[in-house]
């Protein structure tokens, strides 16, 4: 894992009103603009209100697109981010180059982060800590399913080494998990499992 590299909020110009409100100060927690049911457009957003973020490499894929000039050879990078304590993001970058690729997946993981609630939901442990999900979760993309279920302390991540870097930035110590589909699809398991963990906020305890 690596640290995510910040933009100058000094210098930031927001270009929405979420943006303005955060670099004026009157929104000061990024949990006041998912309450609030609004949209992250700026990545800025994220960078003045989370600090600590990681991010690591879930792929780095080459991909073909036909041009009027003929094929055209870019790179595409797939990252997840997150501070390892509920804050979790998935983004896609095409470049001609890696780095390039891996600042444009970075800033889409960003605006894409979501909460993610943690909690005990394990019968064999009910240890009422913030070290699994709290109740089971379904996510899909594709035609790849994830399902996440929680475990006592101590099982550790059980699951595919793709999805382990999500879980852990996600800060889930502990978890079960089932897959259906074509998991060797870096992307759709990665999102699927992306979409479960966004699951764990869409219903009420």
């Amino acid at each position: 894992m690596s640290e995510v590299p910040t933009a100058n909020i000094e210098e930031w110009k927001p270009r929405t009103e979420i943006g303005r409100l955060v670099k004026e100060g009157k929104v000061k927690s990024i949990d006041d603009i998912f309450i609030a049911n609004a949209r992250i457009q700026e990545p800025e957003i994220v960078d003045a209100l989370l600090t600590n973020l990681k991010y690591e490499v879930l792929s780095i894929n080459i991909v073909q697109r036909q041009t009027d000039a003929g094929e055209v050879s870019q790179f595409q990078v797939a990252v997840t981010l997150g501070n390892e304590d509920g804050y979790v993001g998935i983004g896609v970058g095409k470049a001609r180059q890696i780095g390039p690729a891996m600042e444009k997946a970075i800033r889409e993981a960003k605006v894409n982060i979501i909460p993610v609630r943690r909690g005990c939901g394990s019968w064999y442990c009910s240890c009422d800590e913030p070290h699994s999900v709290p109740f089971v979760v379904r996510g899909k993309a594709g035609t790849v399913i994830v399902e996440l279920i929680p475990a006592p302390k101590g099982v550790g991540l059980v699951a595919g080494d793709t999805i382990k870097p999500i879980l852990r930035l996600a800060g889930i110590k502990d978890v079960w998990s089932r897959t259906l589909g074509e998991t060797r699809t870096t992307l759709n398991f990665a999102m699927a499992t992306w979409n479960a963990l966004k699951n764990t906020y869409m219903f009420k305890i």
